[in-house]
């Protein structure tokens, strides 16, 4: 078998193909996630925090930083600025990632949680009552029988499907 044969069989499995369509909405969802978080969620968090752009947060780690944030115009320099100065512990971006990461994490949660739901459902249709054991089979024999039997106004259709209970 060639080479080429081989790979094409590979990829045109049902599983590849599910998997690629995985990633790309994957990566299409999670870009939906960012700018949901960056544009909506980030600004309304540092609005009530008290007008925190997190994506400034950070701790100088040199001197240098430290002189040019006190030199500075109201005392505060952004992050790309004090970075080319020196080195910085920039945690806001880690801030904000993280809650990227819990809010994507629930999304997936919930579309979980609906395709259980959904796939229990599906299982509750498709599963038959189970078959009469014997002995149920037998007592509505009896019952149709007797009840075709013992009251005058039973059918003649009663009546046959009683016997043909008994005997089958």
């Amino acid at each position: 078998m060639s080479m080429v044969k081989e790979f094409k069989e590979f990829a045109m499995r049902g599983n590849v193909v599910d998997l690629a369509i995985g990633v790309i909405i994957g990566g299409a969802f999670g870009k939906i996630v960012s700018s949901v978080i960056e544009d909506l969620i980030m600004p309304l968090v540092g609005r009530v925090v008290g007008n925190v752009d997190f994506s400034n947060l950070y701790v100088p780690l040199s001197e240098k930083v430290s002189a040019a944030i006190a030199n500075a115009p109201g005392g505060t320099l952004a992050l790309a600025d004090a970075k080319k100065i020196g080195p910085v512990f920039a945690y806001g971006n880690f801030i904000t990632i993280l809650i990227n990461f819990a809010i994507l994490a629930f999304c997936i949660f919930l579309l979980v949680k609906g395709m259980n739901a959904l796939k229990r459902k599906e299982e509750a249709k498709s599963a038959a009552p189970a078959p009469p054991t014997a002995q149920e089979n037998y007592s509505w024999k009896f019952v149709i029988f007797y009840a075709s039997n013992n009251f005058p106004f039973a059918t003649t259709a009663v009546v046959i499907v009683g016997c043909a209970g008994l005997f089958s």
